[in-house]
């Protein structure tokens, strides 16, 4: 009878053991690559008043103010009132097709590639679920940048212009009609050349904005999540797009103001002048202060279009899965 029992036994089929969520690895979902300029493109209609008008306080780190006429106003509210009172509510948005055209180039191809590489990438610190250190997302975000600042120079040249143009005397201005038109007329004016006017700057603005914007997000994110135990949902998306734009505020501050100095210039002042040069004449009128001067209106631009940005990417990434069944 135990002879039986035990054939009875053994003859039964090995169960294998149950895996538990803890122990599966997650799945990594690929997304589409143009969800990043969809996102930011999304984001820039909603901001870009507040980008067009640009204040700072007794700085020159924004596009009206980094070259203004004595007379021009110095306020926020001042600023929004002289533009509405001059050319109307949609004055706000002039300049805006060069601002999608800046995102279609220069935010597709930085979020995309940093997504791509990030999906791709494992560091030997990754954390149990594969998700990449947060020195391996500086690093792949710094060459995602780079690239992503070369692809969206030109109309990041157009969107600086087309911003500056309402604040110059009628003579001066250069009136591009829509994006495409100022990139033609650049080209036949100043050469092919001037499409790439400020690459170097732009570049490296474009490398410390995506190092501090994309992988402080992922990082403080994934910190809410693992540290504060907040779900996965839109306050915590706000939260980590909030602290990531006060760090690429900070960080990317410096360089706004070289960078739309030398775009706004004519080509006569943009070939009598190098950065270097730049540089020495405004440590020389200004100090060091003008590196963080005007901080706060800075935050008040980029901040909303950094937390526009992420809750919008997000939205896209949920509906994504959601027709995917995922």
């Amino acid at each position: 009878m135990a002879d039986g029992k035990m054939l009875e036994v053994a003859s039964q089929p090995r169960v294998a053991p149950v895996q538990t969520p803890a122990q599966s690895k997650p799945k990594q979902v690929h997304y589409p690559f143009w969800f990043g300029g969809s996102a930011s493109c999304f984001a820039a209609s909603v901001t870009h008043p507040l980008d067009l008008v640009k204040v700072s306080f007794n700085s020159q780190s924004f596009v009206r103010l980094q070259t203004r006429a004595p007379d021009a106003p110095k306020t926020m509210v001042g600023t929004f009132v002289h533009v509405v009172k001059n050319n109307g509510f949609t004055g706000l948005y002039g300049g805006l097709s060069a601002a999608m055209l800046r995102q279609i180039t220069y935010s597709t191809t930085r979020f995309g590639i940093y997504e791509e590489l990030k999906s791709r990438v494992v560091s030997p610190t990754s954390d149990s679920t594969g998700t990449p250190s947060l020195l391996t997302l500086i690093g792949i975000a710094s060459a995602s940048g780079f690239v992503g600042g070369i692809a969206g120079n030109p109309a990041d040249v157009m969107n600086v212009r087309m911003q500056h143009d309402a604040s110059l005397p009628p003579a001066q201005r250069r009136n591009y009609r829509h994006a495409f038109h100022g990139l033609i007329q650049m080209t036949r004016t100043e050469g092919f050349s001037s499409l790439f006017r400020g690459v170097w700057p732009n570049s490296t603005r474009a490398i410390l904005m995506t190092a501090s914007q994309l992988a402080s997000y992922d990082t403080f994110k994934r910190m809410c999540i693992e540290k504060a135990g907040m779900a996965d949902n839109l306050g915590t998306h706000f939260t980590a797009s909030f602290m990531a734009g006060f760090v690429a505020t900070t960080v990317c501050s410096p360089v706004d103001v070289i960078k739309t100095r030398i775009m706004t210039a004519s080509h006569a002042e943009g070939a009598s002048q190098s950065i270097v040069g730049l540089l020495r004449d405004i440590c020389r009128k200004e100090g060091l202060g003008w590196t963080f001067r005007g901080w706060v209106p800075s935050f008040i631009r980029l901040g909303p279009h950094t937390i526009a940005t992420f809750l919008f990417l997000e939205e896209h990434k949920k509906l994504y899965r959601k027709l995917k069944g995922i």
